[in-house]
């Protein structure tokens, strides 16, 4: 028991720990540290205090240490931390200032960034047994503001920063500089096995194929190496380049403007005998040997995205009989001087129509040669004509579209059917959200990836791997905290206070929030420090022990 009499203000100090215990005890757990630090040893000569991993550490915790703020890599994040339980005795907030973290991101930029991340990567997925059967590959665009210059002097020609530029924005800001970020995600926890930063104007047509190879090379130098079918959205499907990647396996979505899958998604329900799926899909299941290369096709049928689509469907007819309606009174306003001056006006609009037939007549306008009255033998001639027309919806067309409607077909060409079940393609292409989810997590407004020091495109591709690893402890921390739960049959209260067991680990984290870590001077002249862990509810207990040991020891339980 600690006696607290005596003690004034100025000998305590209230320090906040929050969830950030949580994020240590994982970090720790994976090795991330010990993983880096192998591969980008600090010389001690050089006055080092703390190690490349220690500050990779850092970036993470200030990563997933925001709950309000942006993300600032900057020594005031840790000012009122525990360092101590967090790093270990004789490590300050200052040794983690720009200058050092900035050098953090240079050495791994220079050993490989994707190389690092990758060897990372499957080192740890392979320890926890976290591989799946797929392999989710997809990019998003990552938008930056800064001039951020082409380095025109490169030494190592094999190895370039991504190009910062103008490109398909998927953010939909065309007016900011970007960089594309590839990420390949496998297992149920979405644990993302492989990534890379690509220039700003590269095409996912271009991307995946080049992803893939380079990944298929480095998995042939691991041991026990896996065998994955890759899965990605249509950009995958380039004939020409599956064509000359034989040993790959991959699932995809057939692109919809080829004439096979037009025809498929255009035919009616009828056509085709359907499988169901379960949750509102249907399926029906072919061979096909498209561009050469035998495959099973699976046209997929779903209910809610019909549903979805037909309200827009149904506003885009309306909307053309709006248009169609001001477009031929305009038409039926004007004289032409003859037949074909008419027939060249109105054919543009035919020609645009989708889902409307228009019937029309050109009616010539008369009138006679002299001024006044018109005599007996006066003559009427003709000085040009009009369009008179009406329209009417063209049912054949809006039907053949309808059928389009929540339609789309995959392919594999993984042929087995007992490693890759027919039942089993949609539910294993649906997993790309997994890829969504973390790709939503990077892109948060509280990441600000080109803020403070990042100056060069070299370190905001090394950062782009540090948020990566956010991820990966993310993702892996909150299944670890999933599959407790239930194999403990237990649960946790949601923010309606219904019991859940499949909680986020950011409402975890807000749970936790609250914790400080009281630092009493219990001996001023000896130095003597106590310190007690402060707002611990037994619920917060009960959290931190699904963690472990290390979890235990940084919030002072054990």
């Amino acid at each position: 028991m600690i006696d607290l009499s005596g003690i004034r203000t100025e000998g305590l100090k209230v320090i906040h720990l929050g969830h950030l215990g949580i994020v240590a005890a994982m970090i720790k757990e994976l090795g991330i540290v010990d993983k880096i630090d192998k591969r980008l040893p600090v010389s001690k000569e050089h006055g080092a205090i703390v190690t490349i991993g220690q500050r990779v550490s850092a970036m993470i915790l200030n990563g997933l240490g925001f709950l309000n703020d942006r993300l600032y890599l900057h020594p005031k994040f840790f000012e009122d931390k525990p360092m101590s339980r967090l790093f270990g005795e004789g490590i300050t907030a200052e040794h983690f200032n720009d200058d050092a973290l900035g050098r953090a991101l240079d050495k791994i930029y220079e050993y490989g960034t994707t190389k690092l991340y990758s060897e990372i990567g499957f080192e740890i997925a392979q320890e926890r047994n976290l591989l799946g059967k797929t392999a989710k590959i997809d990019t998003t665009s990552l938008s930056l503001e800064g001039d951020y210059e082409i380095e025109l002097e490169e030494t190592d020609l094999n190895k370039k920063p991504p190009l910062i530029t103008y490109g398909h924005s998927k953010d939909h800001r065309q007016d900011l500089k970007q960089v594309m970020l590839s990420l390949t995600c496998t297992g149920p926890t979405g644990f993302p096995l492989w990534m890379e930063a690509l220039d700003g104007n590269s095409s996912d047509k271009q991307n995946f194929h080049d992803s893939l190879d380079k990944m298929t090379t480095f998995q042939k130098a691991l041991k026990d190496a896996p065998d994955f079918i890759f899965v990605a959205d249509s950009a995958l499907y380039t004939v020409d380049k599956l064509l000359s990647a034989p040993h790959l396996r991959w699932l995809t979505r057939v692109p919809e403007r080829l004439t096979e899958v037009k025809t498929l998604c255009e035919s009616p329900r009828d056509a085709f005998e359907w499988v169901e799926l379960g949750a509102g899909y249907q399926s029906v299941l072919m061979n096909s040997e498209y561009g050469g290369i035998k495959q099973r096709w699976q046209l997929i049928y779903s209910e809610q995205a019909h549903v979805r689509e037909k309200k827009s469907f149904l506003k885009r007819i309306d909307k053309e009989a709006e248009a169609l309606k001001k477009s031929l009174w305009h038409l039926g306003n004007q004289v032409f001087g003859c037949e074909k001056d008419a027939e060249r006006a109105i054919k543009p609009i035919i020609k645009k129509l989708k889902y409307h037939q228009i019937n029309y007549q050109l009616e010539n306008i008369e009138k006679h040669s002299q001024r006044g009255r018109p005599g007996k033998d006066s003559v009427l001639e003709k000085i040009g004509c009009r369009i008179n027309s009406t329209f009417t919806k063209d049912d054949s067309a809006i039907q053949t579209a309808e059928n389009r409607l929540g339609r789309f077909v995959l392919a594999t060409n993984e042929l087995d059917i007992e490693r890759l079940p027919d039942k089993d393609i949609l539910t294993e292409y649906k997993g790309l959200s997994q890829n969504e989810s973390g790709f939503r997590f990077i892109k948060d407004t509280r990441f600000c990836i080109d803020s403070v020091f990042l100056k060069t495109p070299a370190r905001i591709e090394a950062l782009m791997m540090v948020m990566t690893l956010c991820l990966m402890v993310y993702n892996v921390g909150q299944h670890k905290l999933r599959n407790i739960l239930t194999e403990k049959q237990e649960t946790v209260p949601n923010q309606a206070k219904k019991s859940i067991n499949n909680p986020t680990l950011q409402w975890i984290f807000r749970i936790l929030d609250t914790i400080s870590v009281v630092r009493i001077i219990v001996d001023k002249p000896n130095n003597i420090i106590k310190e007690l862990t402060g707002n611990l509810t037994e619920l917060s207990r009960r959290i931190i022990g699904y963690f472990g040991e290390a979890a235990l020891k940084i919030y002072g339980i054990v």
